[in-house]
């Protein structure tokens, strides 16, 4: 065969050069359906897959990615950016406002801020929770960025969540029943973290990966209160 791409000669179904497949179909509308699903969704089996084991075996899968079993999955840097954005975009288009009880110019900075930097902000929280699984459970033989991929994993996990969960809150929007749905909200989330954490780490016993994670949660807690009280008195978002 002769490569398309490179024009080397080789054997087999792929060029040993650059690695571009031997059969390369024609430009229709089939390979446009199929690169918008591989490329951008990958729902063949990236996407969806990873969502699914997400709520089915969250704990059992993150590890078998950290260890190498990934060609199932989607990537979870890229899996958590088009989570968040999706959020982040209904989040804005339909003007959630999760401070009603504040003072009017605080709300309006907060809600502000929030609506346009959803995504960044969803990503940044993931090296706070690290830090705190770092530190909790640094004994357990995972390096920093290893917990990272956990953390990221857990993140697209409670995006997710509220994704399908978003048409309750959107019809909450403005009532006082809003933040009761925020605080139950909350403790799925922690609820899901904890249940993770307790497949992932399936080799300690269940009360010490409880403790380990209620510290976690606490470092989490404390990092990122400060942090973020930091931004906003340095960046103006209050007096």
């Amino acid at each position: 065969m002769i490569c398309k791409n490179c024009d080397n000669t080789f054997e087999g179904n792929f060029c040993n050069n650059c690695g571009q497949s031997a059969a390369t179909h024609q430009l229709n509308a089939h390979f446009i359906w199929h690169d918008i699903q591989h490329g951008l969704f990958h729902f063949d089996k990236g996407m969806y897959y990873s969502a699914k084991e997400l709520y089915l075996r969250p704990g059992h899968s993150i590890r078998e990615f950290i260890e190498g079993k990934r060609i199932k999955h989607f990537g979870p840097i890229s899996l958590v950016i088009v989570l968040a954005t999706i959020y982040g975009l209904l989040y804005h288009y339909f003007d959630i406002n999760l401070f009603k009880n504040a003072q009017e110019g605080i709300k309006l900075n907060l809600n502000d801020w929030i609506s346009k930097h959803y995504s960044w902000l969803t990503l940044a929280t993931i090296p706070f929770y690290t830090f705190g699984t770092y530190i909790s459970f640094r004994k357990q033989g995972y390096n920093y960025i290893e917990y990272l991929v956990l953390n990221t994993f857990k993140a697209s996990q409670r995006l997710i969540l509220h994704i399908v969960t978003f048409p309750i809150l959107y019809y909450f929007n403005g009532t006082p029943m809003l933040s009761n749905f925020i605080t139950t909200l909350y403790i799925i989330d922690v609820i899901l973290i904890y249940w993770t954490n307790f497949q992932f780490f399936d080799r300690m016993g269940k009360i010490k990966v409880l403790f380990l994670s209620i510290l976690s949660h606490l470092i989490f807690l404390a990092t990122f209160i400060i942090v973020m009280a930091l931004i906003l008195v340095f960046g103006g978002y209050v007096d």
